[in-house]
């Protein structure tokens, strides 16, 4: 009786193990959000790593993260490399496209927790007076997240992610602060 549990069990693990083998192997998730700002206010916040601490939920969720930069110091070729405890990880990023005040894209190749690349875009469109801001991640979809998504939601989960780093965004791009200077 054991043994048919035991062998029943195995084979449930087998087919789950199988089947998200055959998860698609890429992944896209997209938020957008409106900001009381100029489309070149907003820009300067992305467009410079350097003030990506004050807003990226990786490095306010991970105080003991570290981040060191290289290349320019805004814009294409811009880079930064960070990392941190848990799942702040290991990696590099670097500015591969910067149109201003409309887009920027940034390619992340992350080392750990795995080795994948991911591609952020951030595409800025004027909306009334503000800004419509919308973060689109796309990357590869490595084994371990196959797996993970047959138990949660991954779209959600990466999307909260988003719309955390949208909403701080949105918090620095409409403070006083940033108005009394003009931008």
């Amino acid at each position: 009786m054991i043994r048919k549990i035991l062998a029943i069990i195995a084979v449930l693990i087998i087919a789950v193990l199988l089947f998200a083998a055959t998860r698609p192997s890429t992944f896209q998730v997209e938020r957008s959000i409106t900001i009381q700002a100029k489309p070149s206010t907003v820009f300067l916040l992305i467009n410079d790593l350097h003030i990506w601490p004050r807003w990226s939920p990786q490095d306010l969720l991970n105080p003991k993260m570290k981040r060191t930069y290289s290349g320019k110091d805004t814009g294409l070729g811009a880079a930064s490399d960070w990392s941190g405890p848990g799942s702040a990880g290991k990696g590099h990023m670097v500015i591969r496209e910067s149109t201003p005040p409309k887009s920027i894209v940034i390619q992340a190749d992350w080392q750990k927790p795995f080795a994948l690349q991911n591609i952020n875009q951030f595409t800025l469109e004027p909306d009334g007076t503000g800004t419509k801001v919308t973060w689109s991640l796309r990357g590869q979809n490595v084994y371990v997240m196959k797996l993970m998504g047959l138990f949660t939601n991954m779209d959600r989960k990466m999307g909260e992610h988003l719309e955390l780093g949208l909403a701080n965004l949105k918090a620095i791009a409409e403070s006083r602060v940033l108005r009394k200077l003009g931008l």
